[in-house]
């Protein structure tokens, strides 16, 4: 089953001002493939936090940026490869697209987009590959004008193996990427279940960030991290009892009562989690190679054998 069940009719995407010249932009619902995204104004130019899904939803969000601004986009941080964050670095023409070293070769690993079989049909639009392009392996600080922003890869796998946190000290304020969803299940495929508990147990929590920009659903509070903690920490109870019963992650999954996780969308991800967690229990390092592919099948399956709904 899944929580996300039909297209539902939604606001348009917000921009929403967090701090002195500093943006988050919403795109609700926040489910698959629709993301959010941050700008950073200063008088001589703007940040971008990520880029979109679509050619048409970048654009949109090009257009957002305009409005607020007319100096231009100038430095573009990705904080993972992901296509939903990456597929519109292209459109950013004059951006210096940054990113660690693993988001770039992630992107050029998962190439131009097909046909996304697993997902109820969506037009991505032109997509250009534009990785970052200047990289770094720890971080980098980023200065807008007197805003310093730390860009800091977490250390392990966690969302992905190359997911970066952007951090305002002064404004306490954290764009925390994929690692946090508000209101939505975690995915953990292509990244660790243990090292996503230990980048929000050892990095994430205590920066006490005040405010929020999840990768996907609306800004929130301090207390998203134990939120999702809470879920990561409960999947992980779940996982080491089935496997140690010899039960399949679908099987699992089928058989778990989701209790208050059941409200949050998307919850497939429960499948694809648990296969993950599963490498980890067989003695796989973190973030290590799966097949991804069966995951997907198998969330489709506990989908009721319909695809996940994207509205991107």
């Amino acid at each position: 089953m899944s929580s996300t069940t039909a297209d539902p009719v939604l606001p348009p995407p917000t921009l929403q001002e967090v701090a002195d010249g500093v943006f988050a932009y919403l795109q609700p619902d926040g489910t698959w493939w629709v993301n959010n995204t941050g700008l950073l104004v200063g008088r001589r130019g703007a940040v971008s936090i990520d880029s979109c899904a679509t050619e048409k939803r970048t654009r949109a969000y090009l257009d957002t940026i305009s409005r607020v601004t007319a100096q231009p986009v100038r430095t573009l941080v990705n904080t993972h490869h992901h296509g939903d964050h990456t597929h519109g670095n292209w459109l950013f023409a004059v951006a210096t697209v940054v990113g660690h070293e693993g988001t770039r070769s992630g992107v050029l690993n998962a190439g131009i987009p097909g046909e996304q079989p697993f997902w109820t049909p969506f037009d991505i639009g032109e997509v250009v590959l534009e990785p970052p392009f200047l990289t770094y392996t720890e971080g980098v600080t980023l200065w807008v004008d007197d805003l310093r922003c730390e860009v800091t890869h977490v250390g392990t796998p966690a969302h992905t193996t190359n997911d970066s946190i952007v951090w305002l000290p002064e404004q306490r304020t954290l764009f925390a990427g994929d690692l946090l969803f508000a209101g939505g299940t975690p995915f953990l495929v292509m990244g660790s279940l243990s090292g996503a508990i230990e980048v929000l147990e050892q990095v994430v929590g205590p920066l006490g960030a005040q405010t929020i920009v999840p990768g996907h659903g609306p800004v929130a509070g301090p207390e998203l991290v134990e939120d999702v903690l809470g879920y990561l920490r409960w999947l992980d109870g779940v996982a080491r009892d089935a496997h140690a019963a010899g039960v399949s992650p679908l099987e699992a999954a089928r058989s778990t009562d989701l209790g208050r996780y059941a409200e949050w969308s998307d919850a497939e991800r429960i499948v694809g989690n648990l296969h993950r967690a599963y490498v980890e229990l067989d003695g796989g390092a973190r973030g290590a190679k799966m097949d991804v592919g069966a995951a997907l099948t198998d969330m489709v399956a506990y989908n009721g054998g319909h695809p996940l709904t994207c509205i991107a």
